[in-house]
């Protein structure tokens, strides 16, 4: 974190002082475009949460605020995914969602995402070689890419043909660690596989959840597309795609809180590589990243807060109960007192 800190943040920061001048021809209206976009990108990931989660489904409202709360957290905790998971997970099954089904959508919408990123970036990378040549930094993206996918079709395979081999190792893994069952580690990754089974067999599904995956990113790149252009500078579509899409596959590396300085440096890089001035490109993505990485952490811990104490669950059912059970145990003393009262 301090290399990045270092050689990445504290030169961004360095470069938008000098192109602060350019804050006085930034058009307002495409900025509002910007954190509407923004908010849809949101909502389509709430979509996507809801199409893969199997069975009854939490409201498209409440699905939006837990994701954003997992959201806000992994924004603030480096390597934030596994953290902002459990999140999700404990927040989800708080809301009648079976544990195996969490597990599965939460997998499923995580690493679907991610192979649908590495789709769109490996297709405008083809696009982007012909049109402006090779750059190493296209290697490392797609070499990240090519981990990821590796590592999800290992996963595919041991969950659809050797998933009786797999509960078994997770049972005995699962049987030395204190507090946790072997057997109910064992049902989960059983119950799993049952899903995944379903879920690629049902190719109306996979699409929907394909659609959604990628609507989410379509739309946090246009976001990031109409900040630059706030700042008067049309950049191509390939050319913000591959900023776009390099930037959140770096990201990939547990470093920093939401990939933070990482995104950042990487986009504008790209975005100066490509011809766009250097004071544009710094100015253009710090204001996208003000709404895409910040603004979701004071709204996640409000998402969180709204959560916790909604009338269904919660910490305001929780204190209902208690002054129930308060006002309860008072009665019961004073009828106590009353009853010796009268035999005295």
């Amino acid at each position: 974190m301090a290399l990045v800190v270092e050689y990445l943040v504290l030169p961004t920061l360095a470069g938008a002082r000098k192109s602060i001048h350019l804050l006085g021809r930034v058009n307002i209206a495409l900025l509002v475009v910007g954190v509407a976009l923004e908010f849809a990108s949101l909502l389509a990931y709430a979509q996507l949460t809801r199409t893969v989660l199997p069975g009854r489904a939490p409201s498209r409202w409440r699905l939006l605020r837990i994701n954003t709360s997992s959201l806000a957290l992994s924004h603030v905790v480096p390597g934030g995914t596994a953290p902002a998971t459990g999140l999700s997970y404990r927040l989800l099954t708080e809301e009648g969602v079976e544990g195996a089904d969490a597990a599965f959508a939460l997998a499923m919408q995580g690493v679907g995402s991610a192979v649908v990123l590495n789709l769109i970036f490996w297709v405008v990378l083809i696009v982007s070689l012909f049109l402006h040549g090779y750059n190493p930094l296209y290697g490392a993206g797609a070499g990240f890419g090519v981990l990821l996918m590796a590592a999800f079709a290992g996963v595919v395979i041991l969950l659809l043909r050797g998933h009786e081999r797999g509960a078994r190792i997770v049972r005995r893994l699962g049987d030395h660690v204190p507090f946790v069952s072997g057997a109910a580690l064992a049902r989960v990754v059983e119950r799993i596989a049952q899903r995944l089974r379903s879920f690629l067999d049902d190719w109306e599904l996979m699409r929907r959840a394909v659609l959604w995956a990628a609507a989410n990113w379509l739309l946090d790149a246009a976001s990031l597309w109409v900040f630059v252009f706030a700042f008067h500078k049309v950049v191509g579509p390939d050319e913000l795609l591959v900023a776009y899409c390099l930037a959140n596959v770096l990201a990939v590396i547990p470093i920093t809180p939401g990939g933070l300085g990482i995104v950042e440096a990487v986009e504008i890089s790209t975005l100066f590589g490509f011809g766009v001035m250097r004071g544009v490109a710094t100015l253009g993505v710090l204001a996208y990243r003000l709404v895409n990485f910040w603004l979701p952490i004071p709204a996640g811990f409000g998402s969180y807060l709204s959560l916790r104490f909604s009338d269904e669950h919660g910490w305001r059912r929780r204190i209902q109960v208690v002054r129930h059970e308060a006002e309860y145990a008072g009665d019961r003393s004073t009828g106590s007192e009353s009853e010796n009262a009268g035999v005295n």
